[in-house]
């Protein structure tokens, strides 16, 4: 047999081809967990029970006894967190309190302390992702059902489902407060409790207005970190874990990115596509795109509303541009000295891309575009050129260029894209939607074949980026040569991790 829900968060799912006896025990597990009468069938009472709003966690219930399950522990009691991104049905400031709140119901009930970042590594991160996400294996179910799921420690990972309505002091919709304290009860090494009114309980309860912890929930984390004390109070009445933000400001609005319309494109660091608009930025990935962050949550210190960026695999060099200055960047860490003024380079760039058969960058403006050697001092005196004359059938004023991983040279202009062939000609069939072709927008409109090596194909669905960006940044610091390095994917180390020299000279632009 096969229970109707395909993530139950505890260990009694029957896989195919499974004895009905298991079947059976795992039904009695679940009900007794639930107070149900414990029959072992599946009747009406119990498929209610499975229907309603739970966590994603799947974890075993302490069989022996009601009490607490424990999964594993930090090894230390002081930690750091992240919130990545922010649910779209709520004001910025109250999904923030919402969340400080959450971390304070664990930080009152043991010795436990916790401090925000907001760039590079944090031991916990928050964020919150649709049915697809670049970043998690564990895909969600849309609204109802499964609301979240978090990693046990030491991982740290605590992912919300963005379909769900997230609320705060209503009972509509689904308490984010609640939600993210049963999610970081988990990221602390707590598992489901079966006492239905526990926070830790499997099963949403809903919006209790004077929510507080379950005494098996107090006894949990107690006994994974040990009881508080008075000293312990007294640090964390120094912590910055504010309920409410002193000055309250409205969320900056957030572009839609099926409009197709982008301030830059840029293939980044290990194969990644970038994609600006306003204050945002997102991934191009295998399902379109990837959540929505923040430009300064990625790259501390950059602004939104950019004109260019550019990434260079000659230098792993990373240059935004807005107005007439320049950032440049290591990854995600901020080359000592910049921002720096462009002085020989006309200000508010269009776009610029690398284009990797001369290691040269591009700058584009209006009609016209500069080269330009990263490493040596470069005579523009003979620039601007015309456009037209290097890359033919191009827009004047492009939104964005890049070159992209399938060695083809792309150009962006409001909601259409360029591909150039090898002989750098606009090819046949182009402009393009860039909404439907890259960000894989629906409802699609039947566009025409690509050719071989296209980013998309309406025909077998063929997409973009098959690798994704990992949102588990992990800072490393390689203490012989003194440089910080940012590794992008779980599996990168200090041995694999990109790095340059930090005492390479920065020709002025």
């Amino acid at each position: 047999m096969k229970l109707p829900q395909s993530r139950l968060g505890w260990e009694g799912r029957v896989q195919p081809g499974g004895k009905k006896a298991k079947g059976g025990q795992a039904l009695r597990a679940f009900q007794e967990a639930s107070e149900l009468p414990v029959s072992g069938q599946l009747d009406d009472a119990t498929r209610a029970r499975m229907r309603q709003p739970r966590c994603g966690l799947e974890d075993p219930f302490n069989q022996k006894t009601l009490k607490y399950l424990l999964l594993g522990r930090w090894r230390k009691k002081h930690l750091t967190f992240r919130i990545l991104n922010l649910p779209s049905t709520l004001p910025s400031y109250t999904a923030r309190a919402a969340l400080f709140q959450a971390f304070q119901y664990w930080s009152n009930a043991a010795p436990l302390t916790f401090r925000e970042v907001k760039a590079g590594w944090a031991d916990i991160r928050l964020s919150f992702h649709g049915r697809q996400s670049p970043y998690c294996s564990s895909t969600f179910d849309g609204p109802g059902r499964v609301l979240a799921h978090a990693d046990i420690p030491e991982l740290g990972s605590v992912h919300f489902d963005e379909d769900e309505l997230w609320t705060e002091k209503t009972y509509r919709g689904v308490n984010l407060r609640i939600i993210a304290a049963h999610e970081l009860g988990h990221a602390l090494g707590l598992g489901h409790s079966r006492y239905t009114q526990a926070l830790m309980a499997p099963v949403y309860a809903g919006y209790r207005p004077h929510f507080k912890l379950h005494p098996d929930d107090v006894a949990g984390i107690q006994a994974l970190y040990g009881k508080k004390s008075p000293e312990i109070e007294d640090e964390e009445e120094e912590m910055e874990l504010p309920t409410v933000p002193q000055v309250p400001t409205e969320p900056s609005p957030m572009p839609d990115p099926c409009s197709g319309e982008l301030d830059a494109m840029m293939l980044g660091p290990r194969g990644k596509t970038y994609a600006f608009k306003g204050n945002y930025v997102w991934t191009v990935t295998d399902s379109g795109l990837g959540p929505l962050f923040q430009v300064s949550a990625l790259w501390e210190g950059l602004p939104g509303n950019l004109d260019a960026a550019v990434y260079s695999p000659r230098t792993q060099w990373i240059h935004f541009f807005k107005g007439d200055k320049v950032w440049r960047y290591v990854n995600f860490k901020m080359s000592p000295g910049f921002p720096k003024k462009l002085n020989r380079v006309e200000p508010n760039l269009d776009a610029a891309l690398y284009w990797p058969l001369n290691k040269k960058v591009f700058l584009f403006k209006g009609s016209g575009y500069w080269q330009w050697d990263e490493l040596a001092q470069t005579d523009f005196s003979r620039y601007p050129k015309p456009t037209k004359g290097l890359f033919t059938g191009v827009p004047d004023q492009p939104s964005g260029a890049m070159s992209w991983r399938d060695g083809r040279v792309y150009f962006f202009k409001g909601k259409q894209y360029w591909r150039l062939n090898r002989q750098l000609r606009v090819e046949k069939g182009y402009p393009r939607d860039i909404a439907h072709n890259w960000m894989h927008c629906r409802p699609q409109t039947p566009d025409a074949t690509p050719s071989d090596g296209d980013t998309t194909s309406s025909a077998t669905g063929t997409t973009l980026d098959t690798t994704s960006l990992a949102i588990d940044i992990t800072l490393h610091t390689d203490r012989s040569a003194g440089d910080t390095i940012l590794d992008i994917t779980p599996l990168a180390t200090a041995s694999t991790a990109l790095l340059f020299p930090g005492n390479v000279t920065h020709p002025e632009i």
